[in-house]
C-alpha cells in the first residue's frame, strides 16, 4: 500500500515480470522507429514492495469475508420539465437504497470512536447537478431500515423548472454519516428532459422514447388522476403490491406469443402494443401470476400459480385499444390483459393487485372498458450501483469517484496478457487486482486502465500441478486501501492439448525442471477468458 500523499511507486521493468518483457520489447521498437532517441517510459505503478505482503493479506481475508457497501440508485430514464410556478414532481421519485454488511461494521466503528454518539445514522441530500445552473436545489434524504436490513430513502420533491435549457442531466447524492463524516458524492445515470408524454404515433426512428425487450420499466397508477393517490406497482414478501411510497424496477421481456403455459422463451426488438408480454421483478426476480379476481365478478375461478404472461394494451379515454400495435412510449398509458382470460386486466385495489374483467363495447369491438385502477402509466427506469469496501484501512476520506467497470478488453497473450479496463470515474490512485494478486497498472483516462495480466504462478504454488480453469475476481483497491468490487471476473484456462502428460508428472524427479516449465508456459500461454456474474 502505498504512503499517504504517494500515488504509487514507478517500478523499473524487471527481466522476469510480464512487464520487463513488454518494454524490453516494445522499448527496443519504439527507440529504433525514432531515430534512436529513447521515448520516456510509461506510467505503470504498484503498491509499495515493503507493504504488499501485509495488503495482500488483507485482500484475502476481505475475499473470504466481503463487507462492502452498496449505494444502489434507482430513478427514471425520462423527467418532465415543470412550466411556470407549476412542480411536476419526478415520478416514479429517485429512491436510495443502502445495503451489505459494511455499513453495520462502519458504524460500529464510528460509534466505538465517538462515545458521545448516542443516534448514529447516514443522512444524505439529493438534487440536480449543477451544469447549466448557478444553484443546485437539493432535498433532505431521510433513511430508514427495512426489514431485508437493507436502508431505504426517497426524493419525493425533486422536479426540473423551465429555466434549464438542457435536454439531459444527472441526478447528484450526497452522503454523510450525523456525526458530520462525509461517505462520498454519487451520480445517477442521464436523465432526458422532456416537456410532456407523446400523444404521436410512435416511430422506431425515434428510439429514445421507445422500450426494448429486456429493459427496465416501472408501472405507476393515479385514481381519477390525482398526484397523491399514486400508487407503484411494486413485490413485497414474494407478492405484487401496490404501494404509496416504494416501487420496484422490473424487467419487461417480449415472449413468445405461441408459447405454453409455465415455458417463456424471451424475443428481442422494441415492444409494441399488443405483444406478449412478461414482468419480472429486477430485485426479487418474482414474475407475475394469475390474482385474485375483481371482487364484482359473480363467480370467481380458481386458477394455477404459474407465471402467466400478459398482452399490453395502449389506453385511450379508459378504453382498451385492441387494434393498435404502434411502438410503446415513454409515459404512455397501458394496460396488461392475461393472455388466455376472458377479458381480465392487472388492476390494483388500494394496496391490493387484483385480477378486473373489462366490459365489452357493443358498439366498437376493438375497445374493452376499463377501471380507474387497470390503467397504468409505463416508463423506463436506469439503475446505478456503487460498491465500495474500507475493510482493509481506516479510511478518512471520501470513497467518492467510485469507478465503476462496464468492459474488459484482453489483447495479447502467451507470455504478455494486457487487459485494458473500460469505465467511468478512473483516477491515477487505482490498481487493479486480481483475486489477491495486484497487477501492474497504468492510468490512461477517467475511463480507461490497462494493467498486465499476473502470471498464473502468482496465485500458488499448486500450479504445476492444476490443470483446471482458474477463475478470480477483477476488483479495483485504491492506495489508501479502499477496496472497490465489481461484477467482473477473469479465468486462466489451460489448454486441453496438454492434459495427457498429467500422468507424467507424479514420476517426475528432480532434473525435471525442464519439463516443469514447459508445462507452465503451456498454461500461460492459454486462452484468456473474460466473464460477467451479474
Amino acid at each position: 500500500m502505498d504512503p499517504p500523499g504517494q500515488a504509487g511507486a514507478l517500478l523499473p521493468p524487471e527481466p522476469l515480470t510480464h512487464l520487463g518483457r513488454l518494454e524490453s520489447a516494445e522499448g527496443r521498437l519504439r527507440s529504433q522507429a525514432e531515430g534512436g532517441r529513447r521515448t520516456p517510459p510509461c506510467c505503470w505503478y504498484r503498491s509499495n514492495p515493503d507493504q504488499i505482503g501485509l495488503l495482500r493479506d488483507g485482500v484475502r481475508r476481505y475475499l473470504q469475508l466481503p463487507a462492502d457497501q452498496t449505494v444502489l440508485i434507482l430513478h427514471a430514464k425520462v423527467a418532465q420539465k415543470s412550466y411556470g410556478s407549476e412542480k411536476r414532481f419526478f415520478c416514479p421519485p429517485p429512491c436510495v437504497y443502502l445495503t451489505g454488511p459494511g455499513w453495520k461494521l462502519k458504524r460500529e466503528q464510528i460509534k466505538a470512536r465517538d462515545l458521545g454518539e448516542a443516534d448514529f445514522r447516514v443522512c444524505g441530500y439529493m438534487g440536480l447537478d449543477s451544469v447549466g445552473s448557478s444553484h443546485m436545489e437539493t432535498q433532505k434524504l431521510s433513511f430508514e431500515e427495512q426489514p431485508d436490513s437493507k436502508e431505504f430513502g426517497c426524493a419525493k420533491a425533486l422536479y426540473i423548472s423551465d429555466t434549464e435549457k438542457r435536454k439531459h442531466f444527472r441526478l447528484v447524492l450526497k452522503l454523510f454519516f450525523s456525526n458530520g463524516q462525509e461517505i462520498g458524492t454519487f451520480h445517477s445515470k442521464l436523465i432526458k428532459v422532456i416537456s410532456k408524454p407523446s400523444q404521436k404515433k410512435q416511430s422506431l426512428k425515434n428510439t429514445d422514447l421507445c422500450i426494448s425487450s429486456g429493459s427496465k420499466v416501472s408501472l405507476f397508477n393515479r385514481l381519477r388522476s390525482q398526484t397523491v393517490s399514486t400508487r407503484y406497482l411494486s413485490v413485497e414478501g414474494g407478492a405484487f403490491i401496490a404501494s404509496a411510497r416504494q416501487w420496484a424496477a422490473f424487467t419487461l421481456h417480449l415472449a413468445d406469443e405461441h408459447c405454453t403455459r409455465g415455458e417463456f422463451p424471451l424475443r428481442e426488438g422494441y415492444i409494441r402494443y399488443g405483444s406478449v408480454v412478461q414482468l419480472i421483478c429486477t430485485s426479487t426476480g418474482v414474475t407475475l401470476p394469475p390474482l385474485p379476481l375483481s371482487c364484482c365478478l359473480p363467480q370467481p375461478v380458481r386458477l394455477p400459480v404459474c407465471p402467466s404472461p400478459q398482452i399490453i394494451r395502449k389506453v385511450t379515454k379508459q378504453y382498451a385499444m385492441l387494434d393498435v400495435d404502434e411502438p410503446i412510449s415513454q409515459l404512455h398509458k397501458c394496460a396488461f390483459q392475461f393472455q388466455g382470460s376472458e377479458r381480465m386486466y392487472l388492476c390494483l385495489s388500494t394496496e391490493k393487485v387484483i385480477q378486473f374483467q373489462a366490459s365489452p363495447c357493443p358498439k366498437e369491438a376493438n375497445r374493452e372498458l376499463l377501471n380507474d385502477g387497470s390503467c397504468w402509466t409505463i416508463i423506463g427506469t436506469e439503475t446505478v450501483e456503487y460498491t465500495f469496501s474500507d475493510s482493509l484501512a481506516c479510511i478518512q476520506h471520501p470513497v467518492s469517484p467510485v469507478p465503476l467497470i462496464t468492459v474488459l478488453e484482453l489483447t495479447g497473450g502467451g507470455d504478455v496478457a494486457m487487459l485494458e479496463v473500460q469505465g467511468e470515474y478512473f483516477n491515477a490512485n487505482l490498481r487493479v487486482w486480481f483475486g489477491d494478486v495486484e497487477a501492474e497498472t497504468m492510468y490512461r483516462s477517467p475511463k480507461s486502465l490497462v494493467c498486465v495480466v499476473p502470471d498464473v504462478s502468482a496465485f500458488g504454488s499448486d500450479w504445476r500441478w492444476l490443470r483446471y480453469p482458474i477463475t478470480v475476481p477483477l476488483s479495483l483497491i485504491r492506495n489508501d486501501g479502499l477496496i472497490y468490487s465489481s461484477s467482473f471476473t477473469f479465468t486462466y484456462t489451460p489448454e486441453q492439448s496438454f492434459l495427457p502428460a498429467l500422468q507424467l508428472l507424479p514420476e517426475l524427479t528432480q532434473d525435471s525442471d525442464s519439463l516443469l516449465n514447459s508445462i507452465h508456459q503451456e498454461f500461460t500461454r492459454t486462452n484468456f477468458h473474460l466473464f460477467v456474474q451479474s
